[in-house]
Formats: structure tokens, C-alpha cells, sequence
């Protein structure tokens, strides 16, 4: 069974620009430092968009699999003992998170009989007194999964180490990764056990906005504290899922439309920064990456114009896309029972990351040495960071059209009804064998 709907598009489309960006990178040179990076890449991206499209549970723990798999393989793509160290926690937890999947769908599949999206929707809500607290355990046990998918608190320790350890076009890629955890919440969680799901309705959103809050602050004070570019931008997308799922997990139509505007802007801009960490780390010699005094960089106009756009974009100072996330999401929060605390928590990270980022950026492009630039530039490594940051100013100039369509997508996702009868009706398009299938 595969579903395309409005939210399901929109998440491919930025699946693709993120691959593109990371696959020009890597062919420049990076995909040669081990072995079998394009079928991993291409493994990678069949996961993930089969994730996206699949309307079964089942199916989405397999795609989970296949994307998991090929990400282990590519975090330790180029060896070294950080990378190894960095896959092996990741494994772990991981697979642990995988055998919780299969509990869950083992119990919501005895319960109802099906794990088909549609299918379940309807089922989860005609579940009586005896099988209610069963479907509602099943359901907690996939936010628990997604949650350590997405890198929510206290399931998020995973991640900072595996993404600043990963090479520039892999952390980049893997930033749409942890974006996986967040949509599959938004479908599960507000679609299949929606407001209309009977006693089982909303059952995970009373955890969903204060663990986002929690996990924005921690990813916060992670950014503050980090020692490296790469790791910035990694506590930085454990920041962004905070964001995202703070405005979505409030399960309204204007909470939904926000979270999944920021999500788009936040992943495009840290991409970015991961590929821009690696690109400045080429120029700075043995000081790479560290925030700290070192060699001046050789393109100090280009990389310093890149890091300060996707920095104000991800810090969410105005008028970059970012600022635009953001004051969506405070407007969607204004009437919730955690409006007070999204507020607070929103703006105080905000002018928190803008210390982080500007700490940052004037450690590389301030705080120099008196050494000469080195010789090597970026040439046309460089256009995939370019791209990835005109895509999030092209965010902020198409931002009307981009919002029009966000609110309708949380729409579309809200309105169980319409996707249960779009899913199960005998008019649906059905798959048909060819001849050779046929035979």
C-alpha cells in the first residue's frame, strides 16, 4: 500500500533536494574514501521515501530497516575510530528502538486485525473498554519509537556524536533523517489516533509539546556548548525536531502548518551547515572544524556570506526563513494551554542560539592567526552549500504560496475521514501487474 498525499509530496520534494545537494558534494572527490557509497546513497533514499509513502505500519518498520542499514554503513563511510565509535552507538540504540516497532505492531496488529493506516483509523476507534488501553499501549510504544527516530528527550543522546563524527554529505543527508521520526508522529499520531479516534483519541498528546520543548532547550544548550561546526549543526537539528514537533504536536491545523514549515526551512539550512562546516575546516589546516584560533580561511567573503545567512536562518532572526518558522509557530501556539511555555521556550533559545551561532562564527572568521590563508579553495565543491542556502532564501520569497500549501496539507492530515475514504474506497487506484509480473 502506498499513500501520496500532500504532506507525503512535500517530504519527498525535500528528500530530493537534500540528496541532490549531498550527492553533487560527495561526487567531487568524498565518494572515493570508501567503498559502495552510491548504492548505500541510493539505499538510503529508497528507505527513506519509501517511509514516506507507505500507508502500513508494517511497511514502515521495513523502509525504517532498509534506511537504517544503509545509514550505519555510511556513518562509518571513510573509517576512523570516532566514526566506529559514534556506529556502534547508533546501532544499538536503534536496533533497540526496532524491536519496540515490532512490539507495537505486534500488539496493535492482535488487537485489530490490521496495520494498514486507513484501515486502523477506523478500527482504533471502534476498539471497546476491553481492547482500548491495548491500542492506547500499542500507540505510546510508537511514540516512543519515533521519538528516538526523530531524536525527541531523553531518547536524543544518540544523536550529536553520530552526526558531527558522519562526513559533510552524510550529516547532511541524515539531517532529512531524524525528519523521518517527526512525520511519521504527525501520521500516526494525528492522523490514525486523531481527534476522532474514539477513546483512544490524541492518547499521545499530553507528552508531545513538553518533550519537544525540553529536547529544543537541551539541543540549545548543546549548540552553546559545542567544541566543533559539525557539532553545532548537530545539536542544532536536535534543536530544529524540538521546534518542529512543538508546533505540530499541538495537533491543530495551525500548529501542523507551522511545524511543518519550519521543518522544511530547518532541514535546507542545516544541510547547509554541515557541508559549510567541512568546506571551512578544508581551509583552516590542522585547526579544521574547531572553534578555536586558527589559520584564516582562503574564501573568507563566500563561506563567512553562506554560514551568516543559514545561521540567522536556523537562529530565526528576521527576514530569513527562519524568523518566518518561528513567528508562524507563535501564532499557531496564542490560544493553547501551552501557548505561555512554547512562547517562553521559543524565544529564549532563540537569543541563546544567536550567542551560539555568533560564537561560532567569530571563532572561524574572527579569531584568526596570524598564519597566511591556505591555498585551497572550494570551487565548485562549494555549489551544493550555495544551492542548499538559496533554497532557504527562496523559502522566505515564495513564502506565501509555501504557506498556503502547509495549511492545507495539515488540513489534509487532520481529516481522518477524507483519508480513510480515499484509502479504502472500491474507486481507490489499485495496483495492476504487468504482463511479465502476470505471467
Amino acid at each position: 500500500m502506498l499513500v501520496v498525499d500532500r504532506l507525503a509530496a512535500l517530504m519527498l520534494t525535500l528528500t530530493a533536494v537534500v540528496a541532490l545537494a549531498a550527492m553533487a558534494y560527495a561526487a567531487a572527490g568524498w565518494d572515493a574514501r570508501g567503498r559502495h557509497f552510491h548504492p548505500l546513497f541510493q539505499f538510503q533514499m529508497m528507505g527513506l521515501n519509501g517511509a514516506f509513502l507507505t500507508g502500513d505500519l508494517f511497511n514502515l518498520f521495513v523502509f525504517f530497516e532498509v534506511l537504517l542499514i544503509a545509514s550505519y554503513c555510511l556513518l562509518a563511510h571513510g573509517l576512523g575510530r570516532a566514526r566506529l565509535r559514534a556506529a556502534l552507538h547508533y546501532v544499538v540504540i536503534n536496533l533497540a528502538a526496532s524491536a519496540l516497532f515490532l512490539i507495537a505492531v505486534s500488539l496493535l496488529y492482535g488487537v485489530t486485525g490490521t496495520l494498514n493506516m486507513a484501515d486502523l483509523a477506523v478500527r482504533a476507534g471502534q476498539a471497546g473498554p476491553a481492547d482500548a488501553p491495548l491500542v492506547a499501549a500499542g500507540a505510546l510504544l510508537l511514540l516512543v519509537v519515533f521519538g528516538v527516530k526523530a531524536a525527541l528527550f531523553p531518547l536524543y543522546f544518540w544523536l550529536p556524536g553520530a552526526y558531527a563524527s558522519a562526513a559533510a554529505p552524510v550529516a547532511a543527508l541524515f539531517s532529512i533523517m531524524t525528519k523521518v521520526g517527526v512525520y511519521a508522529i504527525i501520521r500516526v499520531h494525528g492522523q490514525v489516533f486523531g481527534p476522532d479516534a474514539g477513546g483512544v483519541a490524541l492518547v499521545a498528546a499530553p507528552w508531545l509539546v513538553p518533550t519537544a520543548l525540553v529536547t529544543l532547550a537541551l539541543g540549545i544548550l548543546g549548540a552553546l556548548a559545542a567544541r566543533s561546526l559539525a557539532g553545532l549543526a548537530a545539536y542544532l537539528t536536535v534543536a530544529s525536531v524540538g521546534t518542529a514537533l512543538a508546533a505540530a504536536g499541538l495537533l491543530t491545523a495551525a500548529g501542523v502548518a507551522a511545524g511543518i514549515f519550519y521543518l522544511v526551512q530547518s532541514t535546507l539550512v542545516i544541510a547547509a551547515l554541515f557541508l559549510l562546516g567541512e568546506l571551512i575546516a578544508q581551509q583552516r589546516g590542522e585547526t579544521a572544524d574547531a572553534l578555536e584560533t586558527g589559520r584564516p580561511v582562503a574564501q573568507p567573503l563566500l563561506l563567512g556570506a553562506l554560514f551568516l545567512v543559514a545561521g540567522m536562518s536556523v537562529v530565526g532572526m528576521p527576514p530569513f526563513s527562519g524568523f518566518l518558522g518561528k513567528l508562524m509557530i507563535l501564532q499557531a501556539a496564542r490560544d493553547a494551554t501551552a501557548g505561555p511555555w512554547i512562547w517562553t521556550v521559543i524565544l529564549a533559545t532563540g537569543l541563546l542560539a544567536l550567542v551560539g551561532v555568533a560564537r561560532a562564527g567569530s571563532a572561524v572568521f574572527w579569531r584568526v592567526s596570524s598564519e597566511p590563508p591556505g591555498a585551497a579553495k572550494a570551487g565548485a565543491a562549494a555549489a551544493p552549500a550555495v544551492a542548499l542556502v538559496a533554497a532557504a532564501v527562496l523559502v522566505v520569497a515564495c513564502a506565501a504560496p509555501l504557506k498556503s500549501f502547509t495549511d492545507a496539507t495539515a488540513a489534509q492530515v487532520l481529516d481522518r475521514r477524507a483519508y480513510v475514504d480515499a484509502v479504502l474506497s472500491p474507486q481507490a487506484p489499485a495496483y495492476r501487474p504487468g504482463p511479465r509480473e502476470a505471467r
